[in-house]
């Protein structure tokens, strides 16, 4: 086993979408952990959108990672070393571990076990990581859905998207997805249970959304902002719910972008326009994880992953899914097994 600990650090701050230009690699020597901590052997880096706001300075909920520091993620590894006897060797973990091979982990940096009999250990970054568990209850909690109500989805065959149709469609609702291709409207249709979805590169306009969604939207789960929102937001039903999941189609918050004032249709219908942060909620993972697990062993929940090997790749894998390349959840795999010292 190396003494070298590979690292991957912020090199400077992007302006826009983050590119591998703006990392660098930095290697130090192996971390070990002091009392009440953890050394992780990190098997695999979750990428997520939410990344490009944490190298961001102002997002408005966590401090950003600033130059010269390992790059904020969120890994499945492996317990190597433990100096913390809530925590055994060979243990799956995920948590706060960043972009590297080891990190020394204290236990606010951890957020949940992982159960390798619920699927595989990848899916602790994924079905049961942030992505599945803010699909779940950004849905439940903010939308509310009621069956016979249309549910409508951006980034639809997304990481968390792809959740959120599934679950809308269990719960009775009729299911429209938007994407950023054709092979993704048809992933929709044929795995995700979607009953509408629709390509919003070929024309999203007010014609199309007739079509999708003839009578209007009652839950709006956005994962973009931008225009394809602009879109959307007049067909919004009386008394319906917009979630606010992620902002990934606007290039930059600085300086502001301008967009249509929606105040008037949150007054006149009654609307409800509410932001989640799934760290707000982090209780909740053991619970949810468990309804997931048993919808995923039924068989009655699909989820893919885009998984790249070698830590190297963990810039562009970044960059890649804001050009909608990913097919499916991205993870960058950098170590098999369980390496305790």
């Amino acid at each position: 086993m190396t003494a070298v600990n590979r690292r991957i650090v912020l090199d400077h701050r992007p302006d826009g979408i983050p590119g591998p230009e703006h990392f660098r690699r930095d290697d130090q020597p192996l971390p070990e952990p002091g009392d009440g901590q953890v050394l992780v052997c990190n098997h695999y880096l979750s990428i997520d959108p939410a990344q490009r706001g944490w190298i961001s300075a102002g997002i408005g909920y966590a401090d950003p990672v600033t130059p010269g520091a390992v790059m904020r993620a969120l890994a499945v590894g492996a317990v190597a070393a433990t100096r913390n006897a809530k925590y055994a060797i060979g243990e799956y973990l995920y948590g706060w571990f960043g972009w590297q091979d080891y990190c020394v982990a204290a236990e606010p940096q951890v957020i949940a076990r992982v159960q390798p009999e619920q699927g595989s250990v990848s899916a602790g970054a994924g079905l049961y990581g942030i992505c599945g568990v803010a699909a779940y209850l950004a849905l439940t909690e903010l939308g509310r859905p009621r069956a016979g109500e249309t549910v409508l989805v951006s980034t639809a065959a997304g990481a968390v998207g792809s959740v959120v149709g599934q679950i809308a469609r269990r719960l009775g609702c009729r299911v429209v997805g938007l994407t950023g291709s054709d092979e993704k409207v048809r992933q929709c249709l044929a795995e995700f249970g979607y009953h509408a979805a629709l390509n919003y590169r070929s024309g999203l306009d007010d014609a199309a959304l007739r079509t999708l969604c003839p009578h209007g939207v009652d839950i709006f789960f956005d994962n973009t902002a931008g225009e394809i929102a602009d879109a959307v937001w007049p067909f919004m039903n009386l008394r319906g719910r917009v979630i606010q999941c992620g902002t990934a189609a606007v290039g930059s918050w600085d300086p502001p972008p301008t967009a249509p004032r929606r105040e008037r249709a949150v007054l006149s219908k009654r609307l409800r326009h509410e932001g989640f942060i799934i760290f707000d909620h982090l209780e909740r993972f053991a619970a949810v994880i468990a309804q997931l697990a048993r919808w995923h062993r039924e068989g009655t929940l699909v989820f893919h992953e885009d998984i790249v090997t070698g830590l190297e790749c963990a810039p562009a894998a970044l960059a890649s899914i804001f050009r909608g390349e990913n097919r499916g959840k991205k993870l960058v795999h950098i170590s098999d097994g369980t390496r305790a010292l």
